[in-house]
């Protein structure tokens, strides 16, 4: 699939969002809510629940089914206490030594001045730093669009994953032909200079497993669910330091980093 059509499939109607995900796979599910500063975001649902028997922590970046729907939970671009409220849950997890699933489908997080004013770029590095350390296992799963850093705050993980029609990129290819070249039109160029498809990031390290698209349309998602449990297992039997120092070693390798 070329890169411009992992992100119109990314955008598809009808694609599962992070709630199908948590439906499917995840017995028990309880959702919490609010941040303990200003308040709840609709577009980032937190909770626990159980994984094959597991007790694990869960978030999502929900975009919402229908019209309604997805503008109350504003089509999936978090606030800074929807960012908060997932930190929150994760530092929980921590605590219960309960292991972290993050679910990724953003265009990127929330611009707006009210965004801006509660602190969003503060919200979004506090959790990368966070997370960088945080003394759990934690997978992420690009399931749709992985979209700058509203992506990012919740992609600083053990493994991260992404389905084979998903993208992930610093920038949308629209908002990348616009400041390179004033013109959106040439976004299809854009995202293939981009190197945002799933085959490029696996190729770059960003990544660690590609999920195949019909694992995430099959009902109870099966052999997702199997593919989790293992990788949870595994990432479990880790004492601590090896897992944080696995963490770190991942993202300096990336693009070749210092030894």
């Amino acid at each position: 699939m070329k890169a411009y059509e992992c992100v119109q499939a990314s955008r598809a109607k009808g694609r599962p969002t992070a709630l199908a995900y948590i439906a499917a796979m995840i017995d028990g599910f309880v959702e919490m809510h609010g941040d303990r500063r200003f308040g709840d975001d609709p577009a980032v649902v937190a909770g626990v629940g159980y994984l094959s028997g597991r007790p694990l922590t869960v978030v999502g970046i929900e975009k919402g089914g229908d019209t309604a729907e997805k503008v109350r939970r504003n089509f999936g671009s978090a606030n800074p206490e929807g960012y908060r409220k997932a930190l929150r849950q994760i530092k929980l997890a921590e605590k219960f030594h309960r292991p972290v699933l993050c679910l990724v489908d953003t265009s990127g997080a929330f611009c707006g001045v009210g965004a801006e004013e509660r602190g969003q770029g503060e919200a979004i590095a506090e959790n990368m730093y966070e997370l960088m350390t945080v003394k759990t296992p934690v997978i992420s799963i690009v399931i749709g669009e992985g979209g700058s850093g509203g992506a990012l705050a919740l992609a600083v993980a053990d493994e991260v994953w992404m389905l084979e029609d998903a993208y992930y990129s610093v920038i949308s290819p629209e908002g990348a032909a616009s400041i390179l070249w004033k013109d959106a039109g040439r976004a299809r160029e854009a995202a293939e200079s981009l190197r945002l498809t799933a085959q490029d990031l696996l190729q770059f390290g960003v990544v660690e497993k590609i999920v195949a698209a019909a694992d995430s349309r099959e009902k109870g998602m099966p052999r997702l669910q199997q593919a989790l449990t293992e990788a949870f297992a595994r990432l479990e039997s880790l004492d601590t330091a090896a897992l944080l120092e696995k963490r770190y070693r991942k993202f300096r390798d990336i693009g070749g980093g210092e030894a």
